[in-house]
């Protein structure tokens, strides 16, 4: 990769420090000659059960990864920090560490979002104008995934403030690995293209309005946005009032459940299987009046609701009550959260990108107009809550087509951009403002490509039972785990990710 990082990308921070680790960087000699690229492409907890055992080591894993991103990075612009001699330090501490057997990660490299705090790392929230000193200790949910012997390889893009459903800033613009002229979706989208492209098994995000949703529906993966308070928030001012919560993205559902338990402060377990069969509400009605799913994604939709009554489970045509006051309080939320996050950021407004600015003055007069109600939340909340009384599991389409181009979104107007948000991602926010748990995965490809993905929700709890029918229909309805052009488990795939480009 060259120092421009290609396809227009700046420099990606190649990252020599020791970061949080407190030991000496080894010298580079250290890890010199050729890794080994079959350890790529592997499952989480495959590498984690290997590395347990002592069959590999997490200095090779790491290598191995860090080799790969090496190969694909200027084509598909997920990472804004490579951590790669503090990564390979931090592997070498999980190798010699005497609790190695009993680590749940144990060497699995993994990205993080750039929203959160890593230690020696700077934390820019996707915004160029953010010139923050490197932090001085990791964020909870870093924390955690490192005690549970994972390592950090790099920092994943964002767009500017984490507002924006795909990723790009001055620059830069993320790429979708299943199609590059196509964005990763956002607000997660670097970490979404991180994995899809094999650079990591696990990546962390975010969602606030569909942040780990969107990226996961657009490259492939399987994610699940907590419920409110199931995993340490702390992401920007106060999780944008309440909305964000911190995730996984994934290739597999086992890989999933056991990043979901390690951030949730749970010991790693096969999701329970219920004692019946489920009673599965559908709905494609869109909360956006006049925009809705393409024949694509009805057609996924379909597929999934055949195998789920053939699996014997109950599905019936129910639409939640989301309501235009609901839409609304999830909308003054987003606006508010860029006013709040710049100002506990300490970043001058002026300096924002323009599409930027405007949303933080929006932000600025909804706070003044006293429109950020908790009242709202948490009576839509009990709603939703109440609509699952009669139902175990909403079924829902994610966007209504193929994902947003990749471009210089930044560049184009404020209403350009949440108006192009908007049609093609109605279905997200509103699990956001209820607090509920929601879960994506691929359901099948469009006939262009680039895969079609599905949402369930379902009531406070059900993290397990959404991750148990991920699982399900996982073995039903497999998916591909990662990008044809950049898939490692393939032969030559290096190769034809060249001549792609």
């Amino acid at each position: 990769m060259d120092a421009s990082g290609g396809l227009g990308l700046p420099p990606i921070v190649m990252r020599a420090g020791n970061g949080s680790t407190g030991r000496p960087v080894p010298w580079a000699g250290e890890f010199d000659g050729p890794s080994d690229p079959s350890l790529v492409g592997l499952p989480a907890a495959e590498i984690a059960a290997r590395v347990r055992s002592g069959e590999i080591t997490a200095v090779d894993v790491v290598r191995a990864h860090l080799d790969h991103i090496e190969e694909v990075e200027g084509r598909i612009g997920a990472f804004r920090v490579v951590r790669r001699e503090a990564a390979l330090a931090e592997a070498a501490a999980v190798d010699a560490s005497l609790t190695r057997f009993a680590l749940p990660l144990a060497g699995v490299p993994v990205a993080i979002k750039d929203n959160v705090a890593v230690a020696g790392e700077t934390c820019t929230d996707g915004s160029p104008a953010r010139r923050g000193e490197p932090e001085r200790r990791d964020h909870p949910v870093v924390t955690r995934l490192r005690k549970a012997g994972a390592v950090v390889v790099g920092i994943t893009r964002a767009p500017e403030l984490c507002l924006y459903a795909a990723t790009d800033g001055p620059g830069t613009v993320s790429r979708n690995p299943w199609d590059t002229a196509l964005s990763p979706a956002g607000s997660s989208g670097g970490s979404a293209a991180a994995v899809a492209s094999g650079s990591v098994p696990i990546a962390h995000g975010n969602d606030g309005m569909g942040s780990l949703r969107l990226p996961a529906a657009a490259c492939g993966l399987v994610t699940l946005k907590p419920g409110r308070g199931v995993v340490p928030g702390g992401i920007g001012a106060d999780d944008w009032s309440g909305m964000a919560v911190n995730g996984a993205l994934a290739t597999t559902v086992a890989d999933l459940a056991i990043a979901h338990a390690v951030l949730a402060g749970e010991t790693p377990e096969p999701p329970p299987a219920p004692d019946r069969p489920l009673r599965i509400a559908v709905s494609t009605r869109s909360p956006v009046p006049g925009v809705g799913a393409d024949a694509a994604t009805r057609a996924a939709l379909d597929a999934v609701v055949a195998e789920l009554e053939a699996a014997g489970h109950t599905v019936v045509r129910r639409n939640p009550p989301i309501t235009p006051g609901a839409a609304a309080g999830a909308l003054v939320r987003w606006m508010a959260g860029a006013e709040d996050d710049a100002a506990v950021l300490g970043i001058d407004r002026s300096e924002l990108q323009p599409r930027s600015r405007t949303h933080a003055r929006l932000g600025r007069l909804v706070r003044r107009l006293g429109l950020v109600r908790p009242r709202t939340q948490e009576r839509f909340r009990a709603r939703m809550v109440e609509f699952f009384e009669d139902v175990d599991v909403l079924l829902t389409p994610v966007t209504t087509g193929p994902p947003l181009p990749a471009r210089l979104w930044h560049e184009r107007s404020f209403l350009a951009n949440i108006t192009a948000n908007a049609r093609w991602a109605p279905w997200t926010a509103a699990w956001n403002l209820a607090g509920l748990p929601a879960a994506v995965l691929p359901a099948a490809s469009r006939p262009t490509g680039p895969p079609v993905a599905v949402q369930f929700v379902g009531p406070p709890g059900a993290e397990g039972r959404l991750l148990w029918l991920a699982g399900e229909l996982e073995r039903r309805l497999p998916w591909r785990r990662y990008a044809p052009v950049f898939d490692p488990t393939a032969t030559g795939s290096t190769e034809t990710a060249a001549a792609a480009t």
